[in-house]
């Protein structure tokens, strides 16, 4: 990515989306306002994560979630797993 950041308000937006998507894909990221607010983002997509990759980061997650997930017992209450969740 090149690094310029554009807005747009919404229905300029979508008056121009062809032209919004050429330009987020030569690398421009496309901010959408709403209302002088930002509602969205538009950038092109990084590069795809091999099969290996997925693995290994999923076996990653399990392992950081042994550690640091809440610990669901069998029986807990949902009032139970929203007070585990507010732990975190």
């Amino acid at each position: 990515m090149d690094g310029r950041v554009t807005e747009f308000a919404a229905s300029a937006a979508k008056a121009r989306f062809s032209e919004l998507l050429d330009r987020a894909e030569a690398g421009e990221e496309i901010t959408i306002l709403r209302h002088g607010r930002v509602v969205a983002r538009l950038v092109a997509p990084g590069p795809a994560m091999t099969v290996e990759e997925r693995r290994r980061r999923g076996q990653e997650f399990l392992k950081w979630r042994e550690l640091h997930g809440p610990t669901l017992g069998p029986g807990m209450t949902v009032k139970q797993l929203i007070e585990e969740g507010r732990r975190y």
